[in-house]
């Protein structure tokens, strides 16, 4: 006879624990924002304040969230999740080149984009394709659009349905936010190269709705090589101007 498990019921605090902490995996409560007041948001989830303080102690413990005395509940922000960062005490942003940041996220987002495209839910799309669309909409009004970059890529981490991999992008957010800055301020002297980003991260998203997987990680490393080259040609021609000048 096949063995049947009796059905868990979740507990309130636990659903709560995990919408907020998906909204941080996905980028859409981003490093440092506050989280509104208990009393409101115990009343957004429709459940008591000890409920509620239940599930920010597990975002607590898990470093995601820190209490500021006086202030409120504050999403850890880059510098204060830096010191508990793994990857952080191995790299230090001034010996790291961004040639070996994008190398990492060439095998390690390909993978995403390729987990993606088989486990993505309509939800998951309709989140990258909103902000892709708010990264487009900055870049309109002449602002990189560094926020929006980030949380495009750790919302394809997070429709991988993977925790591993979410929790190594997590970790690896700092850096990651690092690098998109650096990359994005070189791609801007050169304007028409933006319009290009934005079309190889319309052919990611393509894939994934395709339900394409190597389709899907070929777009990201199309996407991540066009970056890398790119910034190896700028470091090249930097190299070539200091060389003029002395």
């Amino acid at each position: 006879m096949v063995e049947l498990k009796p059905i868990k019921v979740k507990r309130a605090s636990d659903q709560v624990f995990e919408q907020l902490r998906d909204l941080i995996f996905r980028g859409e409560l981003k490093p440092g924002e506050q989280l509104v007041p208990e009393r409101e948001l115990a009343q957004a989830f429709e459940v008591s304040r000890p409920t509620l303080r239940e599930a920010i102690n597990k975002l607590v413990t898990m470093g995601l969230v820190e209490h500021r005395q006086g202030q409120g509940t504050f999403v850890r922000s880059l510098e204060a999740t830096r010191e508990h960062n793994p990857l952080a005490a191995i790299v230090d942003r001034r010996e790291t080149s961004l040639e070996d940041l994008l190398e990492v996220r060439m095998g390690l987002e390909a993978q995403s984009a390729m987990l993606a495209a088989e486990r993505a839910t309509p939800e998951d799309i309709q989140r990258l394709e909103e902000t892709l669309a708010a990264m487009e909409a900055e870049h309109v009004k002449g602002s990189l659009g560094i926020e929006d970059d980030v949380a495009f890529h750790m919302g394809l981490a997070y429709a991988t349905k993977n925790p591993v991999q979410v929790y190594i992008m997590r970790s690896f957010h700092d850096l990651l936010h690092f690098g998109i800055e650096e990359n994005l301020r070189h791609l801007w002297e050169d304007p028409v190269n933006l319009p290009i980003i934005q079309q190889q991260h319309q052919r990611i998203i393509q894939a994934i709705k395709d339900h394409d997987p190597e389709g899907a990680a070929d777009a990201m490393q199309t996407h991540i090589t066009f970056v890398l080259e790119y910034v190896r040609e700028y470091r090249l021609k930097s190299r070539a101007r200091v060389t003029l000048k002395a």
